[in-house]
């Protein structure tokens, strides 16, 4: 019975929202009300969110800057349904968990274009620094935007990374932002940002950042017999960035975009705090560089079309000297490459009606250094039709994904062909005169490819895995109201995601032979709630202040499973937030508290694999310096788990306590 309960909650969100659509549609044109938009303009991001069909959560421009992070991933922390798992201190490894999803599932884009993992399909955010950053935002489901490719179609859930852009006031032609930041664990950040004006047309940036750290720090440790206090090693980094770009415009009509990235790190791999060990010896490497273009041509108002294109090429290597091989010490390097073009068209039969057609390729290879490694290679096509009707009182998107999957190895048997058909659901509806309140919700379906470690890894790969598929439904509001100088906004979201055939690794005669299955089945049920609040509490006060709070029950339903009904590990079932910004005239101080409920570390709920609830209070201030020059100079201090909580996200990988930074900025 079980399994057909998902599709008789998708048939009653269908009639639901049937006669409303209906009701929107006959009201539609009684209530035209174009004031409000007008005021709403100077708030795009509040537009945004407050119009989309799925949920957006989005930090940008000053906001993103006053945060206590250095890092993407630390950004992320104040989205409401995301579990960030952080393997300790400035170098540990981070990747996102949006909705108990797993990351494989959740698409990273850099500028529009994804970036890439066919190794294992996860994405390290802590490489990508908020320091050339203008915004980041979370869309659950999908984005609405018609011009997007088709590989944004293709994730559960989806991170925008959108880097910083060339600005001009009238008669500059430059523009340089220097900055440097230091602080506990041995930091050093230095930065470097151009801007410069080539014509009325085109301009460049250049934006270059190291990251320098020993990543030592105290924490303290218990094995149940006796307390210490240790040191954490091996949690040294050492990173290298560089992104240059060019921009151009002509009129309205041509906008194009061609960026180079290149990221260079070394780093230890502290490991797992096991048995009274202390010290680990593993080493990580990595080498990316891509190259990526777009260019986006209007016919007309009626007729678009975009071409996206990128060759990526990543190299890593993992050295660990505790495991000795008949050529010497563990030395493994990886070599990926990819190729992706897309090209989108879109076009408005009736001003609120908007077809679009994306078609992307793409091409993975991967090499090794691994005995009889089977240099799999594997090329994607994704076509998608989508369609938006964008009325005054609502908004309704369907799209289907038509993904086809072709592989091959040098050695051994490939995985088989596959094609697969995906359809989604978006609507966002005002069911009053007032444009205050509205409705949303979304249905998806959306699967997740095994990656080239699940197939292929030696002794491991099993290659006749199949994907892991994902049902995902949503229905929520967002109400928001000024008063004044005083805004408000309410969003909650209620949602249901189901998982089936769930790759998991089984352990077999030793740690180096593993079995992978298709076993596991999860539920989720969750709800989502965010409370922002912001005004003037005089004509110099500025303040913001955000609250969110997430609950997910997260539950295996494999059946005959060991753990069936219970909660899957590092999920809790409680988390949440408050932030607050208050701007005394160049003073801006900035306030946030983190929660996250308890977890367990392994998918059997037992007292042994029960992780106690942590939370962190941090503080910034920043000032801005009169100087000599025409610009401020800008101060910047941090300090971060005020409390000096002594916790861990996962677990035997203790977090650091209290910390703090300084940074210095300078813009001319």
């Amino acid at each position: 019975m079980r399994k057909y309960c998902k599709y008789i909650y998708i048939l009653v969100f269908g009639l639901l929202l049937c006669p409303i659509v209906l009701f929107a549609q006959k009201k539609d044109t009684l209530v035209p009300i174009k004031l409000n938009e007008v005021i709403l303009i100077h708030h795009k991001n509040r537009h945004e969110a407050h119009n989309s069909p799925a949920p957006v959560q989005s930090l940008s421009g000053e906001k993103l800057k006053k945060l206590n992070s250095l890092t993407v991933a630390d950004a992320l922390r104040y989205f409401s349904g995301v579990q960030l798992k952080d393997y300790g201190g400035i170098g540990g490894i981070k990747t996102v968990n949006v909705r108990s999803m797993g990351s494989q599932h959740t698409g990273v884009f850099y500028d529009g274009i994804q970036l890439g993992n066919a190794q294992n399909g996860q994405v390290d955010l802590g490489k990508f620094s908020l320091e050339n950053m203008e915004q980041v935002s979370l869309y659950q489901g999908q984005r609405s935007e018609m011009l997007q490719s088709a590989k944004s179609y293709a994730s559960a859930n989806t991170i925008y990374l959108k880097t910083k852009s060339p600005k001009f006031t009238n008669g500059q032609h430059y523009h340089l932002a220097t900055g440097i930041r230091t602080g506990s664990f041995g930091l050093l950040n230095p930065s470097l940002s151009v801007n410069y004006k080539i014509n009325k047309s085109v301009s460049a940036r250049l934006s270059t950042e190291m990251v320098n750290a020993h990543g030592k720090y105290k924490f303290q440790y218990s094995n149940g017999i006796y307390d210490t206090i240790a040191v954490r090693n091996n949690a040294d980094i050492s990173s290298f960035r560089v992104e240059a770009s060019l921009h151009g415009q002509h009129k309205n009509e041509d906008t194009w975009n061609l960026k180079y990235y290149h990221y260079n790190s070394e780093r230890g791999l502290p490991g797992a705090i096991v048995a009274n060990r202390f010290k680990r010896p593993q080493r990580l490497w990595d080498r990316n560089n891509f190259l990526q273009a777009d260019y986006k041509h209007r016919f007309g108002p009626q007729y678009a079309v975009k071409v996206r294109g990128k060759y990526t090429e990543d190299f890593s290597r993992y050295l660990d000297p505790e495991i000795v091989t008949t050529k010497g010490f563990l030395d493994n390097k990886y070599d990926q490459q990819e190729y992706y073009l897309s090209l989108v068209n879109t076009y408005k039969i009736k001003p609120f009606w908007t077809l679009s057609i994306a078609t992307d390729f793409q091409h993975n290879t991967m090499q090794a250094n691994l005995y009889r490694f089977a240099y799999p290679k594997r090329s994607s096509l994704l076509n998608v039709l989508a369609s938006n009707l964008d009325l005054d009182r609502f908004n309704l998107q369907l799209s289907l994904l038509s993904t086809s999957i072709y592989e091959s190895v040098k050695y051994y048997e490939s995985a088989d062909d596959f094609q697969k058909y995906s359809p989604s659901l978006l609507i966002n509806f005002q069911p009053f005169a007032s444009p205050d309140f509205r409705i949303r919700g979304f249905y998806k379906n959306i699967f997740r490819m095994p990656t080239f470690n699940d197939l292929y890894y030696t002794f491991v790969g099993n290659t006749f895995l199949d994907p892991e598929y994902t049902d995902q439904i949503n229905l929520g509001f967002s109400w928001q109201k000024e008063f004044g100088k005083t805004f408000f906004n309410i969003t909650s979201d209620i949602y249901k995601i189901w998982i089936t055939d769930k790759i998991v690794a089984v352990p077999g005669t030793n740690l180096f032979r593993w079995t992978m299955f298709n076993l596991g089945e999860v539920e989720t049920n969750g709800i989502e709630t965010k409370i922002t609040n912001s005004g003037k509490f005089s004509a110099t006060i500025n303040y913001t202040t955000i609250l969110t709070y997430t609950f997910q029950e997260s539950i295996d339903v494999t059946p005959g499973g060991s753990s069936f009904g219970q909660q899957i590990p590092y999920v809790p079932i409680h988390s949440g937030g408050v932030s607050m910004m208050v701007d005394y005239k160049d003073i801006a101080l900035n306030y946030s508290f983190i929660y996250t409920g308890e977890r367990y570390s392994q998918k059997a709920n037992i007292p042994s694999n029960y992780l106690q609830p942590w939370y962190t209070h941090d503080m910034s201030i920043n000032y801005a310096i009169p100087f000599v020059f025409k610009n401020p100079l800008k101060l910047g201090f941090e300090l971060n788990n005020i409390l000096d909580q002594q916790y861990a996200v996962i677990k035997n990988f203790p977090m650091p306590g209290r910390s703090f930074r300084l940074s210095l900025n300078y813009e001319f």
